[in-house]
């Protein structure tokens, strides 16, 4: 058994729902990116600021000093000077030699301790020997601090020494800022995910109802009636399949009746075809006979009487033949229309095992284990021509050297009523099964053939079904299905 499918219109309200969820994800990763890349930025730049405060300063004392020995003297220049700078900018400042080994440092009492290292790596002086300057993260006592790495100049733009500045970061701010702003982000979309389940809910529906409207459209669609066109107003999607389907219904119409007139043109060229073939075996035998009655006459044959009277009697057979023959096509050309109405089928029943029950070496069994009345809604005169067809196809089917047993019973099965007849007759061939409801078909004798067909649009006229069941040498069973009557 395969699981139940999700409807189309949940499968509206959860894509809508998930591409409004999918979006505030998308736009709240994006907005922890551009925090944390404007917080770098402005760190970035912040420490550009001091920086040039910095060496501004350093370049101001140099101004008023020559320096001889860059190691020694730079210490002396700058003295308690360099302290006073780092307090001011709130900053640690270390400066190194151009070989990368440490001169001297300054702590700022406002700010984390930062141990500077004794000795650059070699990565840091060649990049500072490549672009004059570097900038690098690092990461001590669990506090992350920007390193900026600059050269200082004499006034003659003569590289003297490295100046090293550790900035701190606080991620702390960042942080709490981030938190704030994802909080009130995160609340406006709170509201608007409302909003848009509503307004899912609202489009899922429309687009569907429309959808199930054209559906049961769909359904309802019949070749044999007039089917009702849909109405829409808006010129949208859903305008365009309503306007398909209208135009699906306009060539349906016009392709059934074409179909019906050339059924009806092709049912009675049939018809008449078979007419003609039935009328034309009589007339051989009645042509051979009034030819040997006339040869007999003009020889002046002595048993001229006695084949008058033979002849006499082959002729009215005949013509009996030819009479049955028109009865059988004027009842199948115009059978009036069904006139339905509540009716006891246990009494139909009954009837038409009566008229056949004193039929010579035949039993007739009726059998039913329904014991309240059942009623079908159907037209009486023709039900009761069903089974008086059946009832006589039975008797009929029935091979002459045996005696014949008929079993009819009545069950009721679900919302249905079903009437089965059987016979212990030869049964019907594989070749005969698919021509067996045809007109023209038959397995008597004679006649036309034409009761089968005749029952089986009665029976269908009553919203019924009519089957058989054969076995050859053992008989055949044939059902008829009707809809029990519901006040």
């Amino acid at each position: 058994m395969k699981p139940k499918a999700i409807t189309l219109r949940t499968r509206i309200y959860l894509s809508m729902l998930l591409l409004v969820l999918v979006s505030s994800v998308i736009i709240g990763i994006v907005t922890v990116f551009h925090f944390k890349s404007q917080n770098e930025e402005y760190h970035e730049k912040r420490l550009q600021r001091k920086e040039r405060a910095v060496l501004a300063g350093i370049g101001y004392f140099l101004e008023q000093y020559s320096i001889s020995d860059v190691p020694k003297d730079l210490a002396i220049v700058l003295g308690t000077k360099f302290n006073e700078l780092a307090n001011i900018n709130k900053l640690n400042i270390n400066i190194y030699d151009l070989k990368g080994r440490l001169l001297v440092s300054a702590e700022s009492d406002s700010v984390a301790i930062f141990e500077p290292k004794k000795q650059l790596s070699p990565t840091i002086l060649t990049s500072i020997d490549e672009k004059g300057k570097f900038i690098q993260r690092v990461k001590q006592n669990e506090r992350n601090f920007l390193s900026s790495y600059s050269i200082i100049k004499d006034n003659l733009e003569k590289p003297l020494a490295i100046i090293h500045i550790p900035y701190l970061e606080r991620k702390d701010v960042l942080k709490t800022e981030l938190n704030s702003y994802l909080i009130r982000l995160g609340e406006i979309y709170l509201l608007l995910f409302i909003g848009a389940s509503i307004l899912a809910y609202i489009l899922s529906n429309y687009i569907t109802s429309s959808l199930k409207a054209v559906s049961e459209k769909l359904r309802t669609i019949k070749i044999e009636k007039k089917n009702e066109p849909l109405e829409w107003e808006s010129n949208d999607e859903i305008g365009e399949l309503v306007e398909e389907y209208n135009r699906m219904l306009k060539q349906l119409e016009e392709s059934a009746e074409m179909l019906a007139k050339s059924e009806r043109e092709s049912a009675w060229r049939e018809m008449a075809r078979q007419v003609a073939h039935e009328i034309k075996n009589p007339l051989t035998p009645m042509k051979l006979s009034v030819q040997h009655l006339e040869r007999s006459w003009k020889e002046n044959d002595d048993q001229w009487e006695g084949k008058l009277t033979r002849f006499t009697k082959t002729i009215i057979e005949q013509i009996d033949s030819l009479s049955n023959i028109a009865s059988e096509f004027s009842n199948f050309a115009q059978m009036p229309k069904a006139q339905n109405e509540k009716i006891n089928i246990h009494e139909i029943l009954n009837s038409a095992i009566d008229l056949y029950k004193e039929t010579p070496d035949v039993a007739i069994n009726f059998r039913t284990d329904i014991s309240t009345e059942k009623f079908v809604y159907a037209d009486k005169e023709q039900l009761l021509r069903v089974f008086n067809n059946l009832i006589k196809n039975a008797i009929q089917a029935l091979p002459d050297n045996q005696s014949g047993k008929i079993n009819v019973v009545l069950r009721a099965e679900n919302s249905s009523i079903i009437t089965e007849i059987a016979d212990n007759g030869t049964g019907i061939s594989h070749e005969q099964m698919e021509k067996i409801f045809t007109p023209n078909f038959t397995t008597k004798t004679g006649g036309m053939g034409l009761g089968l067909a005749i029952s089986k649009n009665m029976v269908e006229s009553a919203k019924g079904k009519i089957w058989f069941v054969t076995q050859k040498d053992e008989g055949t069973t044939f059902y008829v299905s009707l809809p029990e009557y519901m006040e």
